[in-house]
This record gives C-alpha cells, structure tokens and sequence, in this order.
C-alpha cells in the first residue's frame, strides 16, 4: 500500500475554535498539529498524558553524538586513505602528525559520550 500523503484536506476554523483545537492538541504527546487533526479524523488513540520533554533533550543529544561518530568514522577512512596514498618519508610523518590529533579528538569525543551516558543512565535508571 503506498504510504505517501499526497492528498489535502482544507479545514476553516474561528479563532475560537483553533484554540479550542490548540488546548487539546497541547494535551497530547502528538508532536505536530497535522498527525493530530489526522489520527482524530481517522480515530486513531492518542496518547494524553504529559510529554516528559527531558525525553526530547535526551534524543537530541543522542542524535548529536551518533552524527559526530559518524564523522569521526568518515575521518578515520579519510586518513587510512591518505596513508596508503603517501609516497615520501615526510609525507608519513605529516599523516603520522594529523592522525595523532585526529586521535585525542577522537579520545575527548568518546569521554563525552561515556560520561553523557553515565550521567543519563543514573537520571533514567532509578
């Protein structure tokens, strides 16, 4: 079944009534104002409890560094790359030199990480 939302529905409302649907909406763990027009229109549940929005730091933060990894895995294919580009003696010594920075990077970055870690999993172990 072909999943893509290609079709629009155009609802007019008074002032009132948007808020009304805004008081509602801010009810909810619905993240946008669409999927929850949508889910009422198909009668889909909804949550409407509180959204722990610490959740949400929680996630983005998690994204932040998953997207650092990934760089830091491009970077590391990047230099192996170059190494075995290096024709001259000076030549691996500049890579030797740019790799050992690469590397306390990489070392500072991951202490980051263990210590984010450490500091969530007390918050969202107890």
């Amino acid at each position: 079944m072909n999943s893509n939302r290609n079709k629009w529905v155009h609802v007019r409302l008074n002032e009132a009534e948007f808020l009304a649907l805004k008081k509602t909406f801010s009810k909810t763990q619905t993240r946008n104002l669409s999927e929850y027009v949508r889910r009422i229109i198909l009668g889909k549940p909804m949550i409407g409890t509180y959204r722990n929005s610490s959740l949400d730091a929680l996630m983005e933060e998690l994204i932040r560094l998953r997207k650092d990894l990934n760089n830091v895995g491009n970077n590391f294919n990047q230099a192996v790359h170059k190494l075995h580009t290096c024709d001259t003696d000076q030549e691996i010594k500049t890579w030797l030199i740019t790799y050992e920075m690469d590397k306390r990077r990489v070392l500072r970055q991951m202490e980051e990480i263990r210590a984010f870690i450490g500091k969530n999993a007390e918050k969202w172990l107890q």
